[in-house]
């Protein structure tokens, strides 16, 4: 592992970015349950990589019922 960068969406930890030197690219870690299919997918660039997370997270929020 050369670095990583937290990733989050509202607060919420979602996993981790991690640069992988041999490859030159990121490889996720997911952490949170919601984004758990994106567990170890590669990625060119981190922005690629954030918007894919995100948007399974903000998926996953509209389908959880929510709990008053």
């Amino acid at each position: 592992m050369l670095s990583s960068k937290v990733i989050h969406v509202d607060g919420v930890f979602l996993g981790t970015a991690i640069m992988s030197g041999s490859l030159n690219t990121l490889r996720f870690y997911a952490t949170h349950e919601s984004v758990r299919a994106l567990h170890n997918a590669c990625m060119p660039d981190f922005g690629a990589l954030y918007a894919q997370v995100r948007s399974l997270f903000n998926r996953s929020r509209l389908l959880t019922p929510q709990v008053a």
